[in-house]
């Protein structure tokens, strides 16, 4: 197998759309005779990463005669697995909804290869926090997206701002720039998914285990109520009526406005802070105005040894015990998991490596996350282990926007008991 994509140049930002269609062609080939290669399904539907893996896919169909790439993106993931006719390898964010597959038994083990011994024990263990197939190593993380608070360094430098590392020192900040008439920290509460995984999953992860949490509200399923010693009411009150201490400080329009009005936001420099990851990174870049933003995790304590960052597992590659083509699957996967092509990814799409050996991130809006990272310090959002069927992220919606705090998470634990007595 080479080493070597073989393409013209290292795959980035700028060059990641160069030749989307002679890749689309390629990936598009199918067997011609029982001589021709074999043709096995790549499903990877990141939309931003579809050109880039369409290219990837053309260039390892190009690099050996045994098999041809369809690049397949719009596949409904669960019926397929349902209609028993899975893709062949999976390139996908890691979430519940593949913990479940993984938890079955769908996915074959993958501890064998070379590859599985590359990656970071830490970043393994994410994948364990969903449910797992005992005795497999059914899921091998590609890169891990970090999120923490994206703030304009300028507006900082202009009014003598340190970058906060406890809860005292952050809110000093806001007060400081709310007398200088700086909106301190930009709100898009028209989109409830960005309450979520922004003001609710850092101040819950900056003061709450989440794994352990989440641990103990599946040990006690239908009994989570006012009388378990954990649940969302208990547990997470307390991180919650913090993240409404932030309200205040927010642009007084956050309720109308939504993810993209954010980041045209802080592209114009109308706000010092915002709460979203990487992905937006990518957003306020296209509006060209070369705006200074670094990263920093919130401070939800007066310990500064508690600063993490929020991470998820943004790709990982898996292969269903019912694929059709097993063998080129895991030929494909070790294609990909090759350094100059995993890194490359990463380096591309601001993301950080998976494996022992990844180097650190070269861009400078994420690079203050780098030592949380090698050291370990990073949780997974808490939004992101509550079933689609808790509309969680309308509720945290409605008490961002005045609903009585303690009564919509008690809510939150009836829905929890409900869901855990019908399972």
């Amino acid at each position: 197998m080479s080493s070597s994509t073989g393409l013209s140049g290292p795959l980035t930002r700028r060059t990641l759309l160069a030749g989307v269609g002679g890749a689309l062609a390629a990936t598009a080939l199918t067997s011609c005779g029982d001589s021709g290669p074999s043709e096995l399904t790549l499903y990877q539907s990141k939309p931003e990463a579809i050109s880039y893996f369409s290219r990837l896919a053309a260039e390892f169909s190009r690099s050996q005669d045994r098999f041809t790439v369809q690049h397949d993106i719009a596949t409904n993931l669960s019926a397929s697995f349902v209609r028993n006719n899975p893709p062949d390898l999976g390139c996908q964010n890691y979430n519940l909804e593949m913990g479940r597959f993984m938890e079955r038994g769908a996915l074959s083990d993958l501890s064998d290869l070379p590859e599985a011994a590359t990656i970071r024990e830490d970043v393994a263990e994410l994948a364990d926090w969903y449910p797992t197939y005992e005795g497999r190593t059914s899921v091998l993380p590609y890169s891990v997206t970090a999120a923490a608070v994206i703030y304009n360094r300028q507006i900082f430098e202009e009014h003598g701002l340190e970058v906060p590392t406890t809860w005292e020192e952050l809110l000093s900040v806001c007060e400081t720039l709310q007398a200088a008439d700086v909106t301190p920290i930009y709100g898009t509460f028209l989109d409830p998914w960005t309450i979520a995984q922004g003001l609710f999953d850092y101040t819950v992860g900056g003061m709450v285990d989440v794994r352990s949490f989440y641990d103990q509200m599946d040990e006690i399923g239908e009994d989570v109520g006012p009388g378990s010693e954990v649940s969302f009411q208990n547990t997470l009150l307390e991180p919650v009526e913090r993240m409404l201490e932030l309200i205040p400080y927010h642009n007084v329009d956050a309720p109308s406005r939504a993810y993209g009005d954010g980041n045209t936001a802080m592209a114009q420099g109308k706000a010092a802070m915002y709460f979203q990851g990487p992905w937006a990174l990518g957003e306020i870049e296209k509006a060209g105005t070369e705006v200074d933003l670094g990263t920093f995790p919130l401070p939800a304590t007066a310990d500064p040894a508690d600063l993490r960052v929020r991470v998820n597992i943004d790709l990982s590659l898996w292969i269903p015990e019912a694929a059709n083509e097993q063998e080129g699957a895991r030929e494909l996967l070790q294609f990909l998991m090759q350094p100059d092509i995993q890194n490359s990814y990463n380096d591309a799409f601001l993301a950080f490596g998976s494996t022992k050996n990844a180097p650190p991130v070269t861009d400078d809006r994420i690079a203050e996350m780098q030592q949380y990272y090698d050291e370990g310090r990073f949780y997974m959002g808490a939004s992101q282990f509550i079933p689609n069927s808790i509309p969680a992220q309308n509720y945290l919606q409605s008490i961002v926007g005045g609903a009585d705090a303690e009564q919509t998470l008690a809510r939150m634990d009836a829905d929890w008991a409900r869901l855990a007595f019908r399972e």
